[in-house]
């Protein structure tokens, strides 16, 4: 891209009136010399970009990275007394919810209190509220906590039924992918994965909990044991701190003012402040952009679903990324990529594919990848070409497997006096028909054809991850881990969320944390963060 200076310094001009323009309603609309608390609504489950949504529907899932940013920068300003954080609805796997605990734990570290209220919680949403300094609940709230489940279906007796016959071929001793089609039952080794994921993903809900709830561990197991809970059974228990109706906190919250300032008056009223406001005018503000050099740009990109062939909306479609890829690479304003992968993989080719274009990305900006709650097979190749890889402690991780076949229905087509018929040649010509099931010859070339691409894709993962061939293989084998052990076999370099991968890439790019970035969200959506929040300001109070 060759640089425009009279553009780039018309597109900085504009960055700068757009800051004025913040400045001027910041002042017009939010507290300028007392303290304030800020009121933050998290929706379940969060969303990795912004949704659209209709004026007259139900308010939309809060935005995941946008509630990190927020809590981050409630951290460092101190005019904010406190945040009431109030959780609503399930709030996804478990790489979210602790990106959202750590976001909390950081807020109360910096010596902001944070409050959580919320009408229901189940144990995840727990987790997330013991990071807080209280958490208040109506008396009739319910706090389900009655431990961790990881369940799978298994489809082959109603296949047998109807005459269906799956042919799976798989690579890899724990890829299990295939087995709801093909067993009654977990298979050994797929049971002795998931024994251990839920082992990790238990201990990190015990953890959490004990630590924020000042609990033992073993206390901890037996609350779990021993739920549900009614809310007053949960105070009594250590769980939450207060039964308070919605009306109380407006009184809860000055007490908790006058135990910090034991000046404050009786009567003093508490100023409160909506997040969405307080994310337009500071949070999501940069600052002021030289004019010459503008700032510096971060591409901050969400791949979220099953990886396909070709373009499209939905899931990770190779071409469609590809391109946005190929765009982000050729823009010399971005220095650095985070790429925010939620995926279980899908179309091998279409990993390969991706792969190279992040591989090529990288040897001109560093490319860091944030994993959130699965980050498996496919999506797991796609990872493994960045420079650096951040995970939650209990992200589904690896899945360095292979695993193809088709649905026999020769049975399913004679109980419903269906015929089919064809004209063959070359010796092969039916491998992917449906009508019959694999010869030995053919499954002999399809697990020779499985076996190419799980080299490759051990080869690929070894050579990102700077190890040997010999210990990914180890590794592989289609086999489920959590972040925390993904971090000691080598498939992760540390555990962290999107906040931590942002601010690996500045520290990759040489950008200190002095100095102000733009985080540009990918792939584009109508909405413009923020915006819309702006205009709702436009008429001043």
């Amino acid at each position: 891209m060759t640089p425009n200076l009279p553009i780039d310094i018309a597109r900085h001009a504009g960055g700068n009136l757009v800051h004025g323009v913040r400045r001027f309603l910041d002042w017009t609309n939010l507290p300028q010399r007392e303290r304030f608390w800020l009121d933050l609504n998290v929706r379940g489950p969060l969303e990795e970009l912004p949704t659209l949504h209709s004026p007259f529907g139900r308010k939309p899932a809060s935005n995941l990275l946008e509630v990190l940013e927020t809590l981050d920068a409630a951290a460092a300003d101190r005019q904010i007394d406190g945040v009431m954080v109030r959780i609503s609805g399930p709030l996804g796997g478990m790489s979210r919810v602790l990106s959202l605990r750590r976001a909390i734990a950081g807020t109360v570290a910096s010596g902001t209190r944070v409050v959580v209220y919320a009408e229901a919680l189940e144990v995840e949403g727990l987790l997330v509220a013991s990071a807080a300094s209280e958490i208040w609940m109506p008396e009739s709230g319910s706090v389900f906590v009655v431990g961790l489940r990881l369940e799978s279906f298994f489809l082959r007796g109603v296949l047998d039924r109807y005459g269906v016959v799956p042919e799976v071929v798989s690579v890899g001793k724990y890829k299990s992918a295939g087995e709801p089609f093909t067993r009654d039952a977990m298979s050994p080794e797929n049971r002795e994965q998931l024994e251990a994921l839920a082992d990790d993903l238990y201990d990190e809900l015990v953890a959490g909990i004990a630590a924020g709830r000042n609990l033992e561990p073993d206390a901890v197991r037996g609350i779990i044991d021993a739920g549900p809970y009614r809310v007053p059974e949960a105070v009594k228990a250590g769980l939450l701190d207060r039964c308070l109706y919605p009306d109380e906190i407006d009184a809860a919250l000055a007490e908790l003012a006058r135990e910090e300032s034991p000046g404050a008056g009786v009567g003093a009223s508490i100023r409160r402040v909506e997040s969405p406001i307080y994310y337009a005018l500071r949070a999501a503000d940069p600052g002021w952009h030289p004019l010459v050099t503008g700032l510096p740009r971060i591409a901050y990109v969400a791949a979220r679903g099953t990886i396909t062939r070709g373009t499209g909306n939905r899931g990770i479609a190779s071409d469609s990324y590809r391109e946005l890829l190929e765009a982000i690479r050729r823009d010399e304003r971005v220095i650095a990529v985070v790429l925010r992968i939620d995926s279980g993989g899908g179309d091998a080719l279409a990993s390969d594919l991706l792969w190279r274009e992040i591989t090529v990305v990288a040897r001109e900006k560093p490319v860091v990848v944030s994993m959130g709650d699965v980050v498996a097979s496919g999506g797991y190749f796609v990872a493994s070409a960045a420079d650096e890889i951040l995970a939650e402690a209990g992200t589904i991780t690896g899945s360095i497997g292979v695993v193809g076949g088709k649905a026999n229905l020769e049975g399913l087509y004679r109980r419903f006096g269906v015929a089919k018929q064809a004209v063959e040649r070359g010796a092969r010509a039916g491998l992917l028909s449906e009508t019959r099931g694999f010869t030995a010859d053919e499954k002999r070339a399809m697990r020779s054809e499985l076996s190419a691409v799980y080299e490759n894709f051990v080869a690929r993962v070894a050579e990102g991850r700077k190890l040997s061939i010999e210990a990914t293989d180890e590794i592989a084998q289609g086999r489920i881990w959590s972040g925390a052990r993904g971090v000691k076999n080598g498939l992760v370099d540390s555990l962290g969320g999107p906040l931590e991968a942002l601010r690996a890439a500045r520290s990759r790019a040489d950008v200190g944390p002095e100095r102000s970035v733009i985080v540009d969200r990918y792939p584009r959506r109508p909405r413009v963060p923020g915006v819309r929040d702006l205009a709702r300001l436009l008429p001043l109070r």
